[in-house]
């Protein structure tokens, strides 16, 4: 190659690096900058496909698993995909991390829904333990159960060990006497979302309903806080309600110590961090795959109270979240106070095309805000 054709080359590559576009260095694409919204190829140059998903970082290393999407459906036909990435931008396809099964009699048999796959690492097990919204085939959205996956390796494969409702016999640690023991039934209604329904909803109707069965689990996400405890948080109550609950210390049961958050307040999508000792959770209302104004809750313990706060979006779409719903925040490896809002553009008829909006979350009076970049990297938090 002459010094002039290396010069052009080079040229090109700076132009590219400087737009945050993929450029090609030894056959693999590589990012400098986030660019939300677009095509986010994977070090196969494929787009990445793994929507509703979640992050874990070890050893130096970030680990996306996400629902792998088809072409026209929704359904599990493939299972949950997991990438790795050391810088964020970049990512290594790893995989299928949960394959789904062949056998009619699995929970996880092909077609069924698997929703929000999030990972945490167990130091005192080895264990990589990974929590679900799980489906049953043909059944809709009756079942509303959690399923566990666990694996000795971050990538998988991961194992199904269980699949239920959550803290059944167990009664919300906010819920008073009175709640518990109250008659009031979903039969006493004739219509749902009557104001008498919607009060009645709010002091444990559906707690009540559901409690030797187990509460419902839908939209989720997991936490894990600086003492090592572990949370699942979840849409319950017919999407109506949050549920917090705590894990055993192996991660792979409930304490049975849990609490309602927002009751009747329809939140769905729940993405939670902490600074500075205080919890902060942002979640969707609930509008199908049709985007919504996201909400804010804070709290200073796990287990609450939380309170809500307006819309952190701010700016042209923030009425719909820029067209996207939460799915988790992570925070940026070696600075301080950075995290990432992680969302999921739907496109339900060409599922498969889902994109990704990763913006950074800033600060404005002790809150945290989410304001659109077209492109954007980490150097905004230096």
């Amino acid at each position: 190659m002459n010094l002039k054709n290396y010069l052009l080359i080079f040229l090109i590559h700076l132009i590219l690096m400087s737009c945050g576009l993929p450029v090609s260095v030894n056959g693999q694409n590589k990012y400098t900058s986030f660019t939300p919204g677009e095509i986010w190829e994977d070090n196969q140059g494929v787009h990445i496909n793994a929507h509703g998903g979640g992050i874990v970082y070890h050893k130096g290393v970030y680990y996306w698993f996400g629902e792998h999407k088809g072409q026209r459906s929704n359904a599990a036909l493939v299972g949950v995909t997991c990438y790795s990435s050391t810088d964020l931008y970049n990512w290594k396809n790893e995989g299928v991390a949960l394959t789904v099964s062949d056998d009619e009699e699995s929970p996880i048999v092909k077609g069924s829904t698997i929703e929000r796959p999030k990972v945490i690492y167990n130091a005192k097990t080895g264990k990589f333990v990974m929590y679900f919204h799980l489906e049953l085939k043909g059944k809709g959205y009756e079942a509303a159960n959690v399923a566990v996956a666990v694996s000795d390796d971050v990538v998988g494969p991961y194992q199904l060990v269980k699949n239920s409702r959550v803290n059944a016999g167990k009664w919300p640690l906010n819920m008073t006497d009175e709640q518990r023991n109250s008659t009031v039934n979903s039969a006493d209604f004739d219509k749902w979302w009557t104001p008498q329904w919607m009060e009645a909803l709010k002091e444990g109707l559906f707690i009540r309903r559901d409690f030797e069965e187990g509460q419902m689990s839908r939209d989720m996400t997991l936490f894990v806080d600086d003492d090592n405890k572990a949370y699942h948080i979840y849409s319950s109550e017919e999407n109506l309600t949050l549920h917090i609950a705590e894990l055993t210390d192996d991660f792979l049961d409930y304490t049975g110590i849990y609490v309602r958050v927002e009751p009747g307040g329809h939140n769905e999508a729940p993405a939670i961090f902490k600074k500075e000792g205080r919890y902060f959770m942002i979640t969707s209302g609930c509008t199908g795959w049709d985007p919504n104004a996201a909400r804010l809750l804070t709290a200073d313990h796990i287990m609450g109270p939380w309170t809500l706060h307006p819309n952190p979006a701010r700016g042209e779409d923030a009425e719909l979240t820029f067209h996207s719903q939460s799915t988790f925040i992570i925070p940026v490896q070696g600075k301080k106070d950075a995290f990432i809002f992680m969302a999921d553009r739907w496109r339900p008829k060409t599922p498969i095309d889902g994109r990704y909006i990763w913006l950074p979350i800033l600060f404005e009076d002790g809150l945290p805000v989410l304001k659109w970049f077209d492109e954007w990297d980490l150097s905004i938090f230096n």
